[in-house]
């Protein structure tokens, strides 16, 4: 799965959190979300790589050792042209979808496909995919971060809480990304999420995924007035335009399996 982070404005309750996301999301290299208090997405500072040592710099530590004049060409065979103009084109390697290769948690949206239905009825979710929603959704409730530990599960199972690999404690991430001490905007955050309606992708495949919000799967600027009022429910519009230009939806999102696992929670691409 892959990354990238957002610049969310601290101007309520729910967009401190969004901070970390979409700075990342315009430098050359892909940036995994980092655990770091969540600060508004202006402040958030690209980090440069390192530079290059110049040539001839006595401190670099690359020696560099005269190559040998090259052979000669030989002649093309009687026949064939100098330039092999008939030699196969590289081929082109498509960024890969949501759903395939592990990418689904990173946004992409393919305009040659219709966008996915918006459902918000959630008696049409599957058993086990409506029971893990309502117990995350409890938990966020209750304000005690610490009831989405037997939620998360353990080893290969556990859910992805980032971009990248975690050290430590889950909880422990979960409150280094919120703007309190105890985790409770993220919390706040993941209760919205799950407000939203959702997307059923990749059905009848190993990647199925029931996804919340649905502003993941849909082209950001075909939104209509209803959905961008329920888009800032989550990120401010200053967000959204940050995130139009980017091309796609890129704070928190949420994926659960059809036999009731939680998949991943969260931001960047």
């Amino acid at each position: 799965m892959e990354t990238r982070s957002v610049d969310f404005s601290s101007s309520s309750r729910l967009r401190g959190a969004a901070a970390s996301l979409l700075i990342a999301a315009s430098c050359a290299a892909p940036v995994w979300f980092a655990a770091s208090p969540a600060a508004a997405l202006s402040e958030i500072q690209c980090e440069e790589p390192a530079a290059a040592a110049p040539d001839g710099d006595p401190s670099s530590p690359v020696t560099e050792v005269p190559l040998p004049d090259p052979l000669p060409a030989a002649p093309p065979a009687a026949g064939q042209p100098d330039t092999p103009e008939d030699q196969d084109e590289p081929q082109q390697v498509e960024p890969a979808a949501p759903g395939q290769d592990g990418a689904v948690t990173s946004p992409r949206v393919d305009p040659d496909q219709p966008p996915p239905e918006v459902v918000y009825d959630l008696s049409k979710l599957p058993e086990p995919v409506r029971r893990m929603h309502d117990l995350i959704v409890e938990a966020c409730k209750s304000g005690d971060i610490e009831r989405l530990r037997p939620l998360i599960g353990t080893g290969t199972a556990m859910t992805q809480l980032s971009l990248t690999d975690i050290e430590g404690d889950p909880i422990d991430f979960m409150k280094s990304l919120s703007g309190d001490s105890e985790g409770q905007e993220i919390l706040a955050i993941m209760e919205e999420v799950l407000n939203a309606g959702y997307v059923h992708l990749d059905a009848g495949t190993p990647q199925e995924l029931y996804v919340w919000p649905y502003f993941f799967a849909l082209p950001l600027d075909g939104l209509d007035a209803r959905q961008r009022v329920e888009l800032f429910k989550l990120v401010t519009a200053g967000d959204y335009d940050d995130m139009k230009q980017f091309g796609a939806y890129i704070f928190y999102r949420l994926g659960i399996t059809p036999d009731g696992r939680w998949e991943f929670f969260v931001a960047g691409d």
